[in-house]
């Protein structure tokens, strides 16, 4: 059943709480970087903004994902949305005033991305606690991600007409009216007593202990490896998207979000996709092909000078990096112990999140020196090559998975030789 986990009441407010924000969220992304675009006219100031908003995420989530573990999730869910809301607000009024200036701009990046450092370890590991069922949790997974790009596929549209119509101000006063939808959301629930103390804790033990058992399981190390090389080379085309409408495709800001839009569609088929699956047994392969799919994607893209050609290239690259950020999501949150799942997540955070800015500035640096379509098909080229490299190990991965996957129920254990090795197969 494609719909599965939204029986549970509390993860149904929590969606459509989410599904009214996230539109806000886009709306405001596509006005940001269209604004800087606008007023500074560069590449890599666009990488800068963008480094500005994701570089607190590589320091501060391994610290936070101890955090998440000792702390109320619900609560800090609570507390982020409205920083988030109030620094909407900031944003919004500073635009319409007209006094806005790019290194304003840069420092409310920074406190979002700071900001972003507590939601998301804590939104990722509230999930498991919001559906309790493990069978349900891998839906849940994917239904976010079909959540997340369906909201991308509307808020880059309504941007773009906003933005020609009214300018990037609404966008950002958009998005903080609707963090109240969220706020509501979360406030509604009914959340079971949750045993938390931050007694004794040590942030430095608990950093190490949830290293070493992220790090050293080999599985988990694999994953998290070429998350962070399609997180640094693949997501390089999303900093340079305004680049590409403007200068190389000669569009406005409608082109803009039209493209990102596809965008959305692309990582929202490949949401729905995984969302359909009914088993997590399998998605290592899915993990692979998807990394290759990605860089054909991108060395496509860099070749196109046409518009309908270059919006069916993106729903491609989006389509396998939503499925190999998904299906990584996916098997490390069932291979890991729930006492150290913040931990673990905020690993896998870094490595999808923490590692981007270094890759948008990379991004921005390299289309200032070889050209912006240069530097796709370099970043696509290093992603066929790591999606490669991964399938070289699956057979490893395979076996270090299923032992686990046994042990927690997942993959039922058999007794024929003959069964055993057509389940392993799949993983």
């Amino acid at each position: 059943m494609l719909l599965r986990a939204l029986q549970h009441k509390n993860y149904r407010l929590f969606f459509c709480g989410q599904a009214v924000s996230l539109i806000g969220t886009w709306i405001s992304r596509i006005a940001l970087s269209w604004l800087v675009y606008r007023m500074t006219g560069s590449a890599p100031v666009l990488g800068v903004v963008n480094f500005a908003n994701q570089i607190p995420t590589f320091f501060l989530v391994p610290f936070t994902g101890v955090l998440v573990d000792h702390w109320n999730r619900h609560r800090m869910l609570i507390a982020t949305h409205a920083l988030l809301m109030i620094h909407a607000f900031i944003l919004a009024f500073l635009a319409l005033t007209g006094i806005i200036q790019v290194w304003q701009i840069i420092l409310l990046s920074l406190i979002q991305g700071i900001i972003h450092s507590f939601e998301i370890p804590a939104r990722q590991s509230f999930v498991s606690e919001m559906v309790e069922k493990k069978e349900v949790l891998a839906n849940a997974i994917a239904l976010n991600s079909t959540l997340f790009n369906v909201t991308r596929l509307v808020g880059p549209a309504i941007a773009g007409i906003l933005i020609a119509a009214l300018g990037e101000g609404i966008c950002f006063f958009l998005d903080g009216i609707t963090f109240l939808a969220v706020i509501a959301s979360l406030l509604a629930m009914t959340i079971k007593p949750h045993t938390v103390s931050t007694k004794g804790m040590d942030v430095l033990k608990g950093l190490k202990e949830g290293f070493d058992y992220a790090f050293g399981f080999p599985p988990v190390r694999a994953i998290l490896l070429l998350v962070a090389l399609v997180s640094m080379m693949g997501l390089s085309y999303l900093t340079l998207m305004p680049v590409i409408a403007r200068d190389i495709l000669g569009g406005d800001a409608g082109v803009y979000g039209f493209m990102t839009s596809s965008a959305g569609a692309g990582a929202l088929a490949g949401a729905l996709y995984l969302a359909s699956r009914k088993t997590v047994r399998g998605l290592a392969k899915h993990i692979a092909v998807s990394v290759v799919i990605t860089g054909a994607g991108l060395i496509a893209l860099s070749f196109s000078r046409d518009l309908w050609l270059s919006i069916v290239t993106i729903f491609v690259t989006a389509f396998g990096i939503m499925l190999q950020m998904a299906a990584s999501n996916t098997v490390i949150q069932t291979l890991v112990d729930d006492d150290k799942r913040g931990r673990v997540l905020s690993f896998y955070i870094v490595a999808l999140m923490g590692v981007s800015p270094f890759g948008s500035l990379l991004a921005g640096w390299l289309a200032n020196l070889i050209g912006t379509m240069a530097t796709l098909f370099m970043a696509g080229l290093i992603c066929v090559a790591g999606g490669v490299f991964f399938t070289l190990k699956l057979p490893m991965i395979r076996q270090l998975i299923r032992p686990v996957y046994v042990k927690k129920g997942i993959v039922p254990e058999v007794a024929k030789g003959i069964q055993e090795a057509e389940k392993a197969s799949e993983l």
